[in-house]
């Protein structure tokens, strides 16, 4: 094949990833978050006991808008329609992960602030406690 064939190969979208590149991203952009947004989860409820499930919260509404983003500006510049092979379904598909991941995250990180809520009230009623009782005593 000459490099003429190649480059008109190119141009009309033969070439397996040209119009899919930016779908592909999208996708692992979100899935990326999606796990993120678990693992976070997973931390909150004690399941993984490594890790601060605060940081794995805000990084996967980070990471879920990054994807969801990725995936409308492949779908606003991408022409034609879905099944030309230019990853419009892919970008699709990459729209809900994202909005997925950033859900995950936003329900890890208030569980984290519940849990950091009920930790605090529980210390500040073992320091009540203990001096209510030390200054009834004898």
């Amino acid at each position: 094949m000459s490099a003429a064939e190649v480059l008109t190969v190119a141009a009309e979208g033969g070439v397996i990833g040209d119009g899919r590149t930016g779908a592909n991203l999208a996708l692992g952009v979100g899935l990326t978050g999606v796990i993120t947004g678990w693992l976070a989860l997973a931390r909150v409820a004690g399941r993984i006991s490594t890790g601060n499930a605060r940081t794995g919260a805000m990084s996967a509404m980070t990471v879920g808008l990054l994807g969801t983003a990725l995936a409308v500006v492949h779908l606003a510049t991408s022409s034609g329609g879905p099944g030309t092979g230019n990853g419009m379904v892919g970008a699709i598909a990459a729209v809900p992960l994202g909005l997925i991941a950033m859900a995950f995250g936003r329900r890890a990180l208030a569980r984290s602030r519940a849990a950091e809520g009920n930790g605090d009230r529980l210390e500040r009623g073992r320091e009540f406690g203990s001096a209510s009782h030390e200054s009834s005593g004898p």
